[in-house]
């Protein structure tokens, strides 16, 4: 399929026609679902009625904008985040199970979180400042342990995995040592969810996500040239030494935004990338196909998870870990028969 060049003055972007076209359809199934997402609640609401709320018309308005608006738009950022996220490690590592939730990175936050409810009380800022905290130290030290040699990518891999399961023990051993109140605030935000989200609680994250998701796009001319192999991204003068820390701060900065506000949501860092990768039909994994991939599959499990047993509202994580283990079952497979 042909590329488009788009001109604006003395700039030019050569884009994949099949890009353009399969970001617009999910661009329209995002904006579906969302009007879905407007629409279900505890009263079902017409579309009409839920277009007229969002511009102030209507009897409806507090419910659309101010309680459902902040979840949906939650779920496109949030989604859009984790895919970023993902689609950085799977650059970096070079494999398709380079993901936050798999090399450890959610655990580290969690255990960051669970350190800030034990230790803090759980206010909002210590929720936010020890889930990144703990992402971070997590990160530096699967990269500390994976420098040296060739094959860092596997190792941070193999490293991450093992990083995983101990902080999975850590984090099982501070909710048994803590109290029962503590206990169950730490078990309830492990699973991952968007309800009762509001305007307060997304302020905040969504300019953390803007501003890494600017730095992502700033660094993926790099990010890309690097996956090439070391020697070729030396020869295009790329400084992975920079260029390597540098990702994974952003990408756990990403992740770590999305834990803050409403706990690990694994697996839409994992498959957004990959599935993004095959619809757009590219080589690599791109940052863009990953974004809307990513804000479409958790918008699709959020309104999955409130609509599947109405009127309870299951938490948005377990739906995306029901349909995410499938998917990691059919991927390990794959990667068997390479």
């Amino acid at each position: 399929m042909s590329d488009l060049v788009l001109r604006a003055g003395p700039v030019s972007l050569r884009v994949r026609r099949r890009l353009i076209i399969v970001t617009g359809m999910l661009l329209l199934l995002i904006a579906t679902v969302s009007l879905l997402g407007l629409c279900f609640g505890a009263d079902w609401s017409t579309p009409g009625d839920a277009l007229a709320a969002l511009f102030g018309h209507g009897d409806e308005v507090v419910v659309i904008r101010d309680w459902r608006l902040p979840r949906v738009l939650a779920a496109i950022v949030f989604g859009a985040g984790l895919g970023i996220s993902g689609a950085i490690f799977q650059n970096v590592t070079r494999n398709a199970l380079g993901s936050p939730d798999v090399i450890g990175l959610d655990a580290g936050s969690y255990t960051g979180a669970l350190l800030a409810l034990t230790l803090l009380g759980g206010t909002t800022f210590g929720l936010s400042s020890g889930a990144v905290l703990g992402g971070l130290l997590a990160a530096g030290l699967i990269y500390f342990l994976s420098r040296g040699g060739s094959q860092v990518g596997l190792r941070l891999i193999i490293i991450g995995i093992a990083i995983n399961a101990m902080l999975t023990a850590v984090n099982q051993w501070i909710i048994l040592r803590s109290d029962l109140e503590i206990a169950i605030a730490g078990t309830v935000w492990s699973s991952g969810s968007l309800s009762g989200i509001g305007w307060d609680d997304v302020a905040l994250p969504f300019t953390v996500v803007g501003v890494l998701t600017l730095c992502a796009l700033l660094l993926a001319r790099a990010m890309h040239q690097s996956t090439l192999g070391d020697a070729a991204a030396h020869a295009t003068g790329v400084n992975l030494g920079l260029l390597r820390p540098a990702l994974i701060v952003v990408g756990v900065g990403l992740t770590a935004a999305v834990t803050a506000t409403c706990g690990p949501i694994v697996f839409i860092a994992l498959a957004a990338p990959q599935i993004g990768r095959r619809l757009a039909g590219t080589e690599g994994v791109g940052l863009l196909p990953a974004m809307v991939t990513g804000a479409a599959l958790l918008l699709i499990a959020d309104v999955t998870a409130q609509m599947a047993l109405a009127p309870l509202n299951l938490p948005v994580g377990v739906v995306t870990t029901a349909i995410g283990g499938a998917y990691l079952i059919w991927l390990l497979i794959r990667e068997a028969r390479r």
